[in-house]
């Protein structure tokens, strides 16, 4: 099954958080924030939005940075993996390395 966005809005596969920090502290689950880099899967079309012509700025592969309780959060039947759908505008930068 394939997730298709329609207009402005991005699916997003979340990265998991750190578990150790740099320092060497070992995290415990409720010690983790919420992650808030993910990586892009797939892109809407852009278009008008709200009588605005929007043009995607963001591609698959790239890794982002969101908001952090932005979007509506999807499983699909056939995988036990979560994404989440969010508007571009929800998503705060690209990372590059």
């Amino acid at each position: 099954m394939k997730l298709t966005p329609l207009a402005d809005r991005v699916v997003l596969k979340m990265l998991e958080a750190e578990e150790t920090t740099k320092g060497g502290i070992i995290l415990t689950a409720s010690a983790k924030e919420k992650p808030s880099v993910a990586e892009v899967v797939s892109v809407g079309p852009g278009g008008v939005v709200d009588g605005k012509d929007v043009t995607m700025t963001v591609k698959i592969g790239d890794k982002v940075i969101t908001e952090k309780y932005s979007g509506s959060t999807v499983k699909l039947p056939d995988s036990d993996q979560e994404y989440v759908i969010v508007r571009q505008g929800d998503i705060l930068a690209i990372v590059e390395d």
